[in-house]
């Protein structure tokens, strides 16, 4: 997707990079309800209601009401063609001192030709000082903040949003402190003790997309799978304790059993 360097005092170490993530999200297309035809999205031109082929498009910057002034790809670089070229390491930090909602998206860096030794040095020298780099690049037009740090024997760039990139939650209607008491802390901690367990990524997966795969395979069939059940749930402040009692009791005596499959009917 990228290539360029890590700059990292007076060495540079040439990186490529790679997506680190893919979503796994089922795939519908958008259909005609009439007659299932599928649905496209076209480009029209305001002024004269005509589609635009994308080979006629630019990019445009609206400076004033209805004024543009026009960016080409080549401007993009223009602008600082250094910074576009490389993932400046800023300083290092503890990774624990980043609170991870600004954490965004990982990528994988992969050693540029001739990079072998520095990519080496610089994984190897994360790994031991347990500190992460913290960076500036600029990617897709946009400067971004950035964390380096070894992910097994690979080096990531984890991109990261700016301060002013998440919003403030000032505006919200939260509890008030003193709204807990002792007790429904020290049940609800030791129920948090009960359920605590190594974690383990292998473990997850996305079952509402399995379940929608099933809905699918039984359509396809001419068939249709019974509704689940939902478990009720309250909410209600005088059922708090009751149901943190009732939740160690479940968890310290798990039901026998395996989970029950749909039914089709």
């Amino acid at each position: 997707m990228w290539t360029g360097v890590i700059s990292f005092g007076l060495l540079n170490v040439p990186v490529r990079l790679y997506r680190g993530s893919e979503e796994r999200a089922l795939s519908f297309d958008m259909l005609h309800k009439k007659d299932l035809s599928p649905i496209r999205f076209a480009r029209i031109c305001l002024a004269d209601g005509q589609e635009i082929p994308y080979k006629d498009i630019v990019k445009g910057y609206e400076y004033e009401k209805g004024e543009y002034v026009v960016i080409d790809e080549s401007e993009f670089k223009k602008a600082d063609k250094e910074k576009s070229e490389t993932i400046a390491i800023m300083h290092f930090a503890l990774e624990e001192e980043i609170d991870p909602i600004f954490f965004e998206k990982p990528y994988f860096l992969e050693p540029g030709k001739g990079g072998n030794k520095a990519y080496a040095l610089l994984l190897e020298t994360l790994r031991t000082s347990k500190k992460v780099a913290i960076v500036k690049f600029v990617f897709l037009n946009k400067e971004h903040l950035g964390a380096l740090k070894p992910y097994q024997d690979c080096l990531t760039l984890i991109q990261m949003r700016f301060m002013d990139e998440v919003r403030s939650h000032d505006e919200l209607k939260l509890p008030q402190k003193g709204e807990v008491t002792k007790k429904e802390l020290d049940m609800s901690l030791k129920l948090v003790k009960q359920l605590t367990q190594k974690f383990d990524p292998k473990k997850y997966h996305d079952e509402y997309t399995e379940e929608i795969k099933e809905v699918i395979e039984a359509k396809i069939k001419g068939l249709s799978l019974a509704p689940k059940k939902a478990a009720k749930k309250s909410t209600k402040v005088h059922d708090i304790s009751a149901l943190l009692k009732a939740s160690l009791e479940e968890t310290h005596h798990p039901k026998k059993g395996a989970k029950p499959k749909r039914k089709v009917g």
